[in-house]
């Protein structure tokens, strides 16, 4: 949305993230299962709405709002006219950190919808259902959160001219 990449390299880059959590979950699956490991969440760690009373609402609201302050971050500090230099990566690590403190216990947050889809699969084909019906939650809350997030930041962009 704010022009950073084409529609070509866009989808590319969500076939990657879907493969790539593919991949993970399956190496999830494989070390619960030959090494008799009880996963405790029920869904190899996947998103839920217990912490917000099993409210998609509230859920929608945390996922929107960390991941509008998740990628503000990165398209700061990415951003070719602000200059930030080398420390980039760590202000955007150090962002993820603390996202993740205020929304695990929440949703145990998503900001990413591939991350979400994936493991709601395989805990399906393990048998939990809870997180494929709750899954829209963590695509749309992302998917919004990033949207106003571009929008915004586009904005205040083209105040700094």
């Amino acid at each position: 949305m704010t022009g950073g990449m084409t529609v070509k390299d866009f989808v590319g880059y969500i076939v990657s993230q879907c493969f790539g959590v593919f991949a993970g979950a399956g190496v999830l699956a494989a070390i619960f299962g030959l090494g008799y490991v009880t996963d405790m969440t029920g869904g190899f760690g996947s998103n839920g709405l217990g912490g917000v009373g099993d409210s998609a609402v509230a859920g929608l609201i945390v996922e929107v709002v960390l991941t509008f302050i998740f990628v503000m971050t990165i398209l700061g500090v990415t951003s070719k006219k602000a200059g930030h230099g080398s420390f980039g990566g760590l202000i955007i690590c150090l962002t993820l950190t603390l996202v993740h403190i205020f929304g695990i216990g929440l949703t145990g947050t998503s900001v990413n919808p591939a991350r979400s889809i994936g493991l709601a699969i395989v805990a399906a084909f393990n048998g939990n259902i809870a997180p494929i019906v709750e899954v829209w939650v963590f695509i749309v809350g992302p998917l919004v959160g990033a949207a106003l997030a571009a929008v915004v930041y586009k904005f205040l962009e083209k105040g700094k001219e």
